[in-house]
């Protein structure tokens, strides 16, 4: 009896969780949609999310890049298969690594950033003010905030996308003496605008998870 309690229990709070997600997601779209519009605190937010997460995008795609062109290519050479690394490498990349890694990436640093953020407007009190004074705290924190995230994220991947395969570039043009103009032309030959349709709606999603 006690398992059939707990289960319903479980279930119940699930329920609960889905409630209140899909209450969010419909306020959400119901304060977006409805003037004004908080557009300077829009760029603002996009100027935070965007520009100061370019360098630990960076950073992280060219280590990616490295890492598995490296890990990658003495099994290739195994099989005389090392032409096909520029298009293994790039296909890879941008179709799943490279959105996965910059979502997480992104999430735990503006994440951990907008929670942070929040909680302390919170305790100070300054949402509170916000009301009194007639602004809508839901749509200057929060539907800004989403918005700016769901904007820059695409961004941040095709960022993130290009800085790895350039750093696979750079290996292949270290280890296996191949221009940097032969390996773009392999990349681009191998793939084709439809892959980064998946993609970008892969980030969307991330970003809304």
């Amino acid at each position: 009896m006690n398992s059939i309690f707990k289960s319903i229990e479980l279930f119940k709070i699930f329920l609960i969780q889905v409630g209140e997600l899909s209450f969010f997601a419909g306020r959400f779209f119901k304060e977006a949609t409805k003037s004004p519009f908080e557009f300077r605190e829009f760029l603002r937010q996009c100027y935070n999310m965007g520009n100061r997460s370019l360098l630990l995008v960076a950073v992280t795609g060219f280590i990616i890049g490295l890492v598995f062109t490296l890990q990658s290519r003495p099994t290739l050479l195994e099989f005389g298969a090392v032409s096909w690394m520029p298009s293994m490498v790039s296909i890879s990349i941008i179709r799943e690594i490279g959105p996965i890694i910059t979502a997480l990436i992104c999430a735990g640093r503006i994440g951990s950033g907008i929670g942070a953020e929040l909680g302390s407007m919170r305790v100070t009190e300054q949402i509170d003010a916000m009301e009194v004074s007639g602004t809508n705290p839901f749509k200057y924190l929060v539907v800004t905030r989403i918005l700016a995230t769901t904007l820059m994220l695409p961004i941040l991947v095709f960022f993130g996308d290009a800085i790895a395969i350039y750093g696979s570039a750079l290996v292949e043009n270290i280890k296996g003496n191949v221009s940097f103009l032969l390996y773009f032309n392999q990349v681009f030959n191998s793939l084709e605008f439809s892959d980064l349709i998946p993609t970008t709606i892969k980030t969307f999603s991330l970003d809304l998870l």
